[in-house]
């Protein structure tokens, strides 16, 4: 028992000991939050990068695509032994491709994108489509099909150039002099026209959904970050990609009905989507397609097996791939692992100059103990007493410094980015720029497990630092500490 009385009353009478308290609970406070935060991201990037694909896909390097259609690919997947183990598979066509269009003041625009034929129905059945899009988010059905707004928008640019195309006419013929036409500024401009022979006619319009950066320009405006639309639903745009046995330029007009946002920059800066069947004509694959999107009923479990009898169905000597999500994706999560280990190594150097200070201020406590370690060990204290009675005192130091830690450091992350907020406009720097990372907030995520492991090597840490200065003491021989008291 006086054991942990003397431990409380060291605790309460040396003021020193605060100082060790205060940099364990700092140690363990950062600790928590940084992996809160690294979580956070690791577990939201990790969905958003598995959202934007499916569990296993299956691609091509020909420029013609696979050489069976779809139903052919699809039907050669379920009948055989994997079958059984597959949920949802969707063909797409995915080429690169330039998007032209014009700013809302006539400026032409040209950027490359990723463009992606996808059929929305099983695009969303194997899952990461709707529940990205604007407009028609999470939608049983979603389609390319225009709302009653795009199409009066539609219909209003098209009325504006005729409008224009009729006054370059009168220009004209007032100036009796032949001039180039003018490409009106809501119409794309027509690739096919520059670079190649056009495509049959399409028989109606049909939809595009774009990535959200591209349809949309951010800027700072008083300190505080704003975004304005460049491309609404109801204004077209123009595609152009290669196409045919020669593999010559061809184009595409499409119009805007709906926009992808899966808070990846990479990802919304680059996507746009329009119906398979539409870039199969435009590009004159007929019914191919260059990828298969598949979705495993348990991708845990039957990745590895699933993948190894792909790779037999589509070898890849004939130009297949075939790719889990995660091995697609894999320099970019093992970097994220790697930084995570990095910091958690150099922020437990906190914790370890905590225990330092411990080993310190235990040396002084015992230097200055001599008379009553004697006195104790005179009235019959054991060497071992003495011993638990410095390293319970460092224990003691641990847990208090640790426990109010992990209230500071689990505090700090439920209310991060109210903090982050403060601290923006305090200092006028955005720690957290979100036209870079594209998340609404700092995502957060604390694991119990973590957050265990960190208290228990933050006690750890303290009980072996007083270990040197408690096993001092227990070997200081009674009359020796007594001899010149």
């Amino acid at each position: 028992m006086y054991k942990l009385l003397l431990c409380v009353r060291y605790l309460q009478t040396r003021y020193l000991a605060f100082v060790c308290i205060v940099s364990v609970m700092l140690g363990v406070a950062t600790l928590i939050v940084v992996n809160s935060v690294m979580s956070g991201f690791s577990t939201k990037l990790r969905d958003r990068l598995h959202g934007s694909i499916s569990d296993v896909v299956v691609d091509t390097e020909r420029a013609d695509g696979f050489p069976a259609s779809p139903d052919q690919l699809r039907q050669m997947i379920l009948h055989s032994e994997i079958g059984d183990k597959v949920e949802a598979i969707s063909p797409t066509v995915e080429v690169f491709a330039i998007l032209q269009f014009s700013y809302p003041n006539g400026a032409p625009v040209m950027k490359p994108v990723r463009l992606i034929g996808v059929d929305p129905a099983s695009r969303t059945a194997v899952g990461g489509f709707a529940e990205y899009l604007v407009r028609q988010k999470d939608s049983p059905t979603p389609t390319f099909e225009l709302t009653a707004e795009a199409e009066e928008r539609l219909a209003k640019n098209r009325e504006h150039a005729e409008r224009l195309e009729r006054m370059q006419q009168e220009r004209e013929k007032a100036l009796d002099v032949p001039a180039p036409k003018l490409v009106p500024d809501q119409l794309a401009l027509p690739a096919a026209k520059l670079f190649g022979d056009e495509p049959p006619p399409a028989p109606k319009v049909f939809g595009t959904i774009l990535g959200y950066s591209i349809a949309h320009v951010r800027y700072t405006h008083n300190g505080s970050t704003e975004e304005d639309a460049v491309l609404r639903p109801g204004d077209a745009v123009t595609v152009t990609t290669t196409g045919g046995a020669e593999m010559k330029p061809v184009w595409g007009s499409f119009v805007v009905a709906d926009y992808v946002k899966t808070e990846m920059s990479e990802y919304d800066s680059s996507f746009v989507f329009v119906p398979l069947d539409q870039l199969q004509r435009i590009r004159g694959m007929g019914d191919r397609c260059t990828a298969l999107q598949i979705k495993l009923k348990n991708y845990d479990r039957d990745k590895a097996a699933v993948a190894a009898k792909l790779e037999e169905l589509f070898p890849p000597r004939d130009g297949h791939r075939v790719a889990t999500w995660e091995q697609n994706q894999g320099p970019l999560l093992a970097a994220i692992d790697v930084e995570r280990t990095i910091l958690n190594i150099l922020l437990f150097l906190i914790v370890g100059v905590s225990g330092f200070s411990i080993l310190a201020i235990f040396t002084m406590i015992v230097a200055e103990k001599y008379r009553d370690i004697g006195v104790m060990k005179s009235l019959g204290a054991t060497s071992g007493g003495v011993l638990s009675i410095f390293l319970g005192y460092g224990l003691l130091l641990g847990s208090v410094g640790a426990g109010l830690g992990t209230v500071l450091g689990l505090w700090f992350t439920r209310n991060i980015n109210e903090i982050e907020v403060v601290l923006s406009r305090l200092t006028g720097v955005t720690a957290f720029p979100r036209d870079i990372y594209y998340f609404k907030e700092i995502p957060t995520h604390v694991d119990p497990a973590v957050v265990l492991t960190i208290n228990a090597g933050a006690v750890a840490t303290a009980v072996v630092f007083s270990l040197l200065p408690a096993w001092r003491a227990a070997r200081l021989h009674p009359v020796r500490a007594l001899r010149f008291e």
